[in-house]
């Protein structure tokens, strides 16, 4: 490996999770390969499941928690007719029964119905922390504590197979959701519309923070990619990935005051502002400044998230 020591890379990398590792197994090699402490990922995986892991790399680092909001994209396969205490193919099994009586219409009936808005109540083996304790934990110590339902949304679910005539159906299904979704939850809740116990026989992360899996590389590459010089090629600038916000730019003289934190006048923007809320802030030459709030009067723009980017970056955190 050739890389100097000096070389710091920036943008984020989307990694293709195996099965087996955890996501901060992923974010240690990663540092590891990179020589970069500062790596985050942008939504946890679980050890089992293979997927689109998205690794914001140092700058970048500074952009995960409004990655982490972007919706995700999964492919499951549920399966009827069997519970675990886990809602998926790991746990024990606590209820089995013959769902030979669904047909294909009443599975994708009922699993469609749950696009929209809906409330979840997270698994025990979730990280979700009640009194300071995290769900898995207490499931380690054989305990289940009551949990809240939180309200998460779906956005899309389209079936892509539907397996009937034996005790135990199938279907396989892509789904489009948000930041907080528990597919095997999903997965529980079809069933027990259906009156059947269900659980998440497989499941794949497809898509997350806008990166699908023809951009994903694997951790055994790495090396590779950075003696060959072509690890730059694969890192994408963080900006480009925060669609959801709209986007300003401002003339390099006030680009310095809000570099120092420091509020400016909406005016300034072009184009100005329309609405209040987060907006992208570039300067006057396509430089990434950072996410900045336009207040309720649209007439001043304060700092959110600065984002200090050099004039000489890798080829991988250009702007658009």
């Amino acid at each position: 490996m050739n890389q100097p020591k000096e070389q710091q890379w920036e943008g984020v990398l989307a990694i293709w999770k195996p099965a087996g590792w955890t996501s901060h197994d992923v974010v240690a090699k990663a540092r590891r390969l990179l020589r970069e402490r500062r790596i985050g990922h942008t939504g946890t995986l679980d050890p089992a499941v293979t997927g689109v892991l998205p690794l914001c790399v140092g700058r970048a680092t500074r952009m995960v928690e409004y990655l982490q909001e972007s919706p995700k994209t999964y492919q499951a396969t549920l399966r009827f007719g069997l519970a675990t205490d886990t809602e998926d193919l790991s746990g024990n099994v606590i209820e089995t029964a013959d769902a030979s009586f669904l047909t294909r219409s009443m599975i994708e009936e009922a699993a469609l119905s749950f696009v929209g808005e809906i409330d979840q109540i997270p698994p025990m083996v979730s990280a979700v922390k009640v009194d300071g304790k995290r769900l898995y934990e207490l499931a380690r110590q054989g305990l289940t504590v009551e949990r809240k339902p939180r309200r998460v949304t779906i956005h899309l679910i389209e079936i892509l197979g539907v397996s009937v005539g034996g005790e135990q159906p199938e279907l396989t299904f892509t789904v489009s959701c948000s930041k907080g979704t528990y597919i095997r939850t999903l997965c529980a809740d079809i069933g027990r519309k259906l009156g059947v116990p269900a659980v998440m026989a497989e499941l794949v992360r497809t898509e997350s923070a806008g990166l699908r899996r023809d951009q994903c590389v694997t951790l055994e590459q790495i090396p590779e990619l950075i003696e060959n010089g072509e690890i730059s090629e694969k890192l994408i600038a963080a900006d480009r990935l925060l669609t959801n916000f709209p986007s300003s730019t401002v003339p390099s003289p006030e680009s310095q005051h809000v570099l120092q934190g420091k509020g400016i006048s909406a005016e300034r923007l072009q184009p100005p502002p329309d609405r209040q809320g987060i907006r992208k802030l570039y300067r006057s030459d396509g430089v990434f400044l950072g996410l900045f709030s336009v207040d309720e009067t649209l007439r001043t723009v304060r700092p959110v998230k600065v984002f200090l980017v050099p004039e000489d970056r890798p080829s991988g955190s250009q702007s658009d």
